[in-house]
């Protein structure tokens, strides 16, 4: 099932395997694409994976997590990102980019920003609680980035809305103790993400989803249940749901092994109704079809396995013996 394909509104994709978002820290300071980022992206496009999700992409330069972040706040990024979207769809995989911003866990600036004046830890600085008027230009930002990732030609847009950075400080609340229409409850919780969707929406009608941290896995913070309902405050304006977990504080209550979160990713696709792509530590091509064929998922993200094994896909079918459509260069390699 894993090598069938799927499709997310008008994006095809060959198969549902998934690379998902890595952070490279291999960027300058002005966040634009070196050789390392064209060489890792498509290494991953030959090895067979069906969709690659660019790193965290930030839509200002203070909203990167480290300094050495990708960036998309200037047009003048759009050459380099387009160089990997070009190079990827020559070896046959679709790309979308992770829009993000790293809020209170952003090491690129002595003046982070976040729903409330909460820090992280003992590491990260104090941040400033964002003023209405500060959280309507991060909107627009995300507006005009999404601008870019269209002329760039990105298939879709992911939304950062995961571990602990900027719009999952608006989700949780752990780190959201406002009193205005951007905190309380989720409805008001879900208020900043909301604009964010609506804003890039004027821009983009391509595949359109949100990375989620569908449990804080920490005491009083959000849980699945709590993250289903705050998908329903966006459902018919995002094409599927990106289903990871924990970031928002550091003194998280989690049992990793293989597969651990696809429990969540399953209580997020049937209460949303939405498509989703699950994973968690998979590496293994028998997880990766228990998810799919047990309805945890409609995607599998295959992220450290493939940081070890650009090829994996390649890899697994051939020692299925499932007939793939490899690239030229490498069919001497099926026999």
């Amino acid at each position: 099932m894993i090598f069938e394909p799927f499709k997310i509104k008008n994006m095809e994709l060959k198969n549902r395997i998934v690379m998902p978002p890595m952070c490279q820290y291999s960027s300058d300071n002005l966040g634009f694409v070196k050789q390392w980022h064209i060489s890792h992206y498509v290494s991953r496009a030959v090895g067979g994976v069906g969709l690659i999700i660019l790193e965290a992409t930030a839509v200002e330069p203070d909203g990167r997590i480290s300094p050495n972040d990708l960036g998309i706040w200037s047009d003048e990024h759009i050459e380099g990102l387009k160089n990997i979207v070009d190079a990827v769809h020559e070896n046959g995989a679709k790309i979308a980019i992770q829009l993000g911003h790293a809020g209170r866990k952003s090491k690129a600036t002595n003046l982070p920003v976040a729903p409330s004046s909460l820090r992280y830890s003992d590491n990260y600085g104090t941040p400033e609680e964002l003023k209405k008027d500060g959280i309507k230009r991060i909107v627009e930002e995300f507006r005009m980035a999404s601008n870019r990732a269209r002329k760039a030609g990105f298939d879709g847009i992911e939304i950062h809305g995961a571990h602990g950075y900027l719009v999952d400080e608006f989700l949780s609340p752990l780190t959201n103790k406002r009193k205005d229409e951007y905190g309380g409850g989720i409805k008001n919780r879900s208020k900043f993400l909301s604009d964010i969707v609506n804003a890039i929406r004027d821009e983009w009608d391509k595949p359109l989803w949100v990375r989620v941290s569908a449990s804080d896995y920490a005491k009083d913070g959000n849980e699945a249940k709590d993250t289903v309902e705050i998908l329903k405050e966006i459902k018919g304006k995002i094409d599927c749901v990106n289903v990871s977990g924990g970031g928002v504080v550091p003194d998280q209550i989690l049992n990793v092994y293989p597969g651990y979160m696809l429990g969540n990713a399953k209580i997020v696709k049937e209460g949303s109704g939405l498509s989703v792509i699950g994973g968690g530590l998979i590496t293994s091509l028998e997880l990766a079809e228990f998810a799919l064929n047990f309805g945890q998922c409609d995607l599998v993200f295959i992220g450290r396995q493939l940081l070890r094994e650009p090829y994996w896909p390649l890899k697994m079918a051939h020692e299925e013996n499932i007939d793939l459509s490899w690239p030229a260069q490498y069919e001497r390699a099926k026999l």
